[in-house]
């Protein structure tokens, strides 16, 4: 990996200030930051990392187009989504960039926080981040001094957080990445200009909408509740939308076709489909686009994907620190986001390229969070403790197998 990106980075210190972070943040620190890691790497002070990510010359752009070009390259081309999503960092005070009291899924309520677009690349073989966008409220583009101090460009100036997935999914389409579909959750299915610029695309679109949310049939505009309600039931049928940590996500699906909202919307097919909780009969909605027909079982699949991002939120915070940044400017946020995504892709390309458990049924698949304990505990250790970790793993493995297994077999028999 770093021999990859090395030519992004002018000065050969700065190349190996880099590898050392990001070997850092694959290691077990409870808590990563600049302090933390320079210690945990034997530097005498944090000056270099600090340098390389507020002052150090790098090519940020072409870092970002390396990270994305290594993950298509190991995770594949084969039935790619891209799914796009947002998460808050909880922060204190109000010099750090983008920081003010705002809503956030990470806490579930107001806090004063730090909010962020990321774009996953999802494939059959895994899922990575592949960019990002900070999220900078009105309370902060509005005050050009403030913005100054924190060394956002005089250029950047307010946008949604569906404009930035706009930018970041076009940007990803436009260097060629390899997706016919796009995913997300109601924040982006709700804004038609994020669907038209989609559909001027030909790419594909399953993204969830609001229970009110208004859609177009041939007998007008109507909620999508009350079409839901309308339906018989025949209409529902049950499909999975993949597999989950107890089994597969098997919910009650059913869709409708709807016609375009204008007469200049691109050709296509439309539907508005919904998902129907097995349990408490809760129900989602999605608004679907697909330039050739499809059948209901790849929208099902396309959503399914929308998990990925969330894992990916989950793992790259506890493994490799990506919201753990003590940082306030804007440059150091994009620098040290963008390094903690090169540590988890390349965990990721890790634990899908491995081939040891085509030799035994009863192991699962060896995990991110299992190669960076390895990695972290193997590095300075004899050939008798290397044994004794190896053989530590190959247990653990094994025990959440047969754990799997069984809830796997639970779920398949509450399954009607």
């Amino acid at each position: 990996m770093t021999g990859r990106i090395g030519a992004r980075f002018v000065r050969v210190e700065t190349r190996r200030t880099a590898a050392r972070m990001l070997t850092a943040m694959m290691s077990e620190l409870p808590a990563k930051n600049c302090w933390t890691l320079a210690e945990h790497c034997g530097d005498r002070s944090p000056d270099a990392m600090q340098h390389l990510l507020s002052a150090a010359v790098v090519d940020e752009d072409g870092l970002r187009d390396d990270l994305r070009a290594y993950v298509i390259e190991h995770l594949g081309e084969v039935d790619a989504t891209l799914v796009v999503d947002e998460t808050g960092d909880i922060k204190k005070g109000v010099q750090t960039v983008g920081v003010q009291r705002q809503y956030t899924g990470t806490a579930g309520r107001i806090e004063n926080s730090q909010v962020a677009v990321y774009l996953t690349y999802a494939t059959r073989a895994g899922h990575a981040f592949v960019d990002r966008a900070l999220y900078l409220p009105k309370s902060w583009t509005g005050d050009p001094d403030r913005c100054e101090r924190a060394g956002v460009p005089a250029d950047v100036g307010f946008a949604t957080k569906p404009a930035l997935a706009k930018r970041l999914i076009v940007d990803a389409l436009d260097a060629g990445v390899p997706a016919p579909w796009v995913t997300g959750d109601e924040v982006y299915g709700g804004d038609p200009k994020l669907r038209a610029a989609l559909e001027s695309r030909g790419t594909g679109y399953v993204l969830a909408v609001s229970c009110d949310h208004r859609v177009t049939t041939a007998t007008g505009r109507v909620r999508a509740d009350v079409l839901a309600g309308a339906l018989p039931k025949r209409a529902w049928q049950p499909l999975t939308a993949g597999d989950g940590a107890k089994g597969p996500r098997v919910y009650d699906w059913a869709w409708i076709e709807i016609t375009a909202d204008d007469d200049k919307a691109v050709p296509g097919h439309r539907w508005l489909m919904i998902r129907r909780n097995q349990r408490s009969g809760e129900l989602a909605y999605y608004r679907c686009w697909s330039l050739v027909p499809v059948t209901l079982t790849r929208l099902v699949k396309v959503v399914g994907r929308r998990w990925s991002t969330e894992e990916n939120f989950q793992t790259a915070k506890t493994l490799t620190g990506l919201d753990q940044h003590q940082v306030r400017g804007w440059r150091s946020w994009h620098r040290w986001t963008l390094l903690a995504m090169l540590a988890h892709a390349f965990l990721t390309v890790l634990a899908i390229t491995d081939h040891t458990t085509e030799s035994s049924t009863e192991l699962i698949a060896l995990t991110r969070n299992e190669i960076r304990h390895l990695l972290a505990t193997l590095a300075h250790m004899s050939d008798r403790t290397v044994a004794h970790r190896l053989d530590w793993s190959l247990w653990r493995r094994r025990h959440q197998y047969r754990a799997r297994h069984s809830h796997y077999q639970r779920r398949s028999r509450l399954t009607p």
